[in-house]
């Protein structure tokens, strides 16, 4: 029996669907992906005609960008969440109960035997593990693990053969918090992608950052050519960047310091937030979703953890967001 594909957001051909408006009339808040991403130059013409090359200076600029020795460029992170599990024979793999669920999916149809914790795992859970997993920062929740934390637990995986993975897609914001620079010890695995800080996610760009026996190992498995060649050269430019990537670091934090202000006047308490996103457990997280779809404002939904994920407007959108909270009157609820 073939599992369905998870949900996910930024499906707006289905909520334009659903409530009968137009694609073009909708403020989409429910990925996480900076509204206001990296410009994309003109790409060459001889670069549509041309299998992607290994020496094109991409993986040059991934190892400057993320301060690690060896680097592998994938299909989006996604790639290598699908591809993970392939890599050892059953484990016991532990992650926070609330994280982005393709790790789970992929983990359990392969075999692996999952546990789950809240807030931190403890020693005893450690002891019978093979691979711990988490988001750092947190996807949904936002919540962040210090690096020193995360070396400890490395430490002890390590010492027995076991991984620490470590999906740090929402760590560009944060680049001090990152494990990248240790990606070259044994057992730590990094995985980051373009798509969520530098606004790319169509170009479906990823890195695993890991030990070169590790990196080959998963080369293998995956083949040749994950990344097209336009989607190459613009990653490139975007790593080299690096005036960009600082003023986009103090605008992010600016424009999510006032979705948190604009949220909490409209009694909408968030207990989590990374510089893209908000995090919003509410025993109401359904209807306020409704509510604001019914004015074409796309939220992400979780509902089994009874939640919604905001994400930040784009310049023009913020007047928008505010006129549909405030028809949405959370108060009467």
């Amino acid at each position: 029996m073939v599992n369905p594909p998870l949900k996910h957001g930024g499906n707006l051909n289905q909520a334009a669907a659903q409530y009968h408006i137009p694609l073009k009339n909708w403020l989409d808040l429910s990925t996480g992906i900076n509204p206001n991403g990296y410009t994309v130059p003109t790409i060459p013409a001889a670069l549509w005609q041309r299998l992607p090359e290994a020496d094109d200076g991409l993986n040059e600029a991934a190892q400057a960008y993320y301060n690690a020795p060896h680097v592998l460029a994938t299909a989006g992170s996604q790639a290598a969440i699908q591809a993970l599990p392939r890599l050892r024979s059953a484990s016991n793999v532990a992650m926070p109960r609330t994280i982005y669920a393709e790790h789970a999916h992929h983990w359990l149809a392969h075999g692996h035997k999952l546990h789950y914790f809240d807030g931190e795992p403890d020693a005893s859970l450690l002891e019978r593990i093979d691979v711990l997993l988490v988001c750092n920062p947190n996807n949904p929740t936002g919540r962040l693990f210090q690096p020193e934390t995360l070396l400890v637990w490395h430490q002890q995986l390590a010492q027995k053969g076991g991984w620490l993975v470590v999906d740090e897609a929402f760590m560009d914001c944060t680049p001090k918090l990152s494990l990248s620079q240790f990606a070259h010890l044994p057992n730590l695995i990094v995985l980051r992608s373009l798509g969520k800080f530098f606004g790319l996610a169509g170009a479906r760009v990823g890195f695993v950052l890991a030990k070169k026996s590790f990196l080959t190992n998963l080369e293998n498995l995956l083949g040749p050519w994950p990344i097209a060649s336009p989607a190459r050269f613009i990653t490139k430019l975007a790593l080299q960047d690096t005036a960009w990537q600082q003023a986009t670091r103090v605008n992010l934090a600016q424009q999510s310091a006032q979705l948190s202000v604009l949220l909490s006047k409209y009694h909408l308490a968030q207990q989590g937030a990374n510089a893209l996103f908000h995090w919003l457990p509410s025993d109401q997280a359904q209807l306020i979703h409704t509510r604001l779809a019914q004015q074409g404002v796309w939220t992400r939904l979780f509902e089994e953890w009874n939640a919604l994920r905001f994400g930040l407007p784009p310049e023009q959108g913020w007047m928008r967001l505010e006129a549909a909270l405030k028809q949405i009157n959370v108060n009467d609820l």
